[in-house]
């Protein structure tokens, strides 16, 4: 997702975090605000493999994930690492932030 300016995208990380303390804080308050604003279901293609992200989930050791779903199979592909279909869903915006804070 592109077109978000260095400071719109500051202004939404400061947004996610206005109240967390720590790294581990403001990573579950990323969890919590992606999950609170992505539109999910949505479908997305991973590893060449159409799937439905059905929800979004903290993981230790692994951090934010989409919970991504094809049939009986589940499988976490970390946030950062989910291609995003065109047009990405509303609030992807937040999987930006969250990439700008992160790197």
């Amino acid at each position: 997702m592109a077109g978000l300016s260095d400071a719109e995208l500051e202004a939404l990380v400061e947004r996610a975090v206005v109240d967390a303390y720590g790294e581990d804080e403001q990573l579950a308050a990323f969890q919590s605000v992606i999950e609170d604003n992505l539109a999910v279901p949505f479908r997305t293609t991973v590893l060449g493999v159409e799937v439905t992200v059905a929800g979004i989930d903290l993981l230790p050791g692994s951090g934010i994930v989409a919970v991504c779903v094809r049939g009986r199979h589940r499988q976490a592909v970390g946030i950062l690492d989910l291609p995003l279909p065109t047009p990405p869903p509303a609030g992807a915006e937040w999987i930006e932030a969250f990439r700008h804070w992160a790197l």
